[in-house]
């Protein structure tokens, strides 16, 4: 019959010769073998060297300064093209406007009442061409303002519509030249604006 020894409570448990052996595995402690798993633990993680993380913050950092290149190019492109829709619609306007305003019989009145640009009748004269001003969202201002070549743009104006008649008017047709350019204000050291549209149109009559 074996007996087992209780400790007293409060006192620590005192171990044998045979004890410490028999709880040491292949001649290491168990304070020895944790050692060795932290450090083989440590070896085996996989990470990145502080060469590795500078290599590529430099190529994120060339690749954003490369986008951040474009950005401005992006931005006129796209300022260009609505400016070019807007000059565009203000082209398809004017032409609705000279096709309203027909040569009509004795008696009857031109179709193109308030609408329109205030250019009743001026086919017929080829003296100067009209100017008309137009706002960014392609209003005319002021309304119903025609002016001459040489007079200056009122405020707030961002686009120049030029109507040269080119040829004199015949029974049936007349032609009219329509060059929008932007911006209203031309540059006096360039004397060419940054952007234009012109169409020559057919005006039935």
């Amino acid at each position: 019959m074996n007996l087992v020894h209780h400790p007293r409570p409060g006192r620590p448990l005192a171990t044998t010769p045979a004890m410490d052996r028999a709880i040491q595995i292949d001649g290491a402690s168990p304070t020895m073998t944790a050692s060795q798993n932290m450090k083989r633990s440590l070896v085996e993680t996989a990470a990145f060297s502080l060469v590795e993380v500078t290599l590529a913050l430099g190529v994120a950092a060339f690749c954003l300064i490369a986008v951040l290149g474009l950005l401005p190019t992006s931005l006129k492109t796209q300022q260009t093209s609505i400016q070019q829709t807007t000059a565009n619609q203000i082209i398809s306007q004017i032409f609705s406007d000279l096709r309203a305003d027909l040569r009509l019989p004795p008696g009857l009145a031109a179709h193109e009442g308030d609408a329109g640009f205030n250019l009743h009748g001026h086919w017929a004269h080829m003296e100067h061409p009209d100017t008309i001003y137009f706002t960014q969202d392609a209003r005319q201002t002021p309304p119903g303002g025609v002016y001459q070549d040489s007079d200056p743009p009122p405020p707030g104006a961002v686009f120049r519509a030029k109507i040269t008649y080119r040829a004199p008017p015949v029974e049936t047709t007349s032609l009219a030249d329509i060059t929008v350019t932007w911006p209203a204000q031309v540059d006096p050291r360039t004397g060419t604006p940054a952007g234009s549209v012109t169409t020559l149109v057919a005006v039935n009559r």
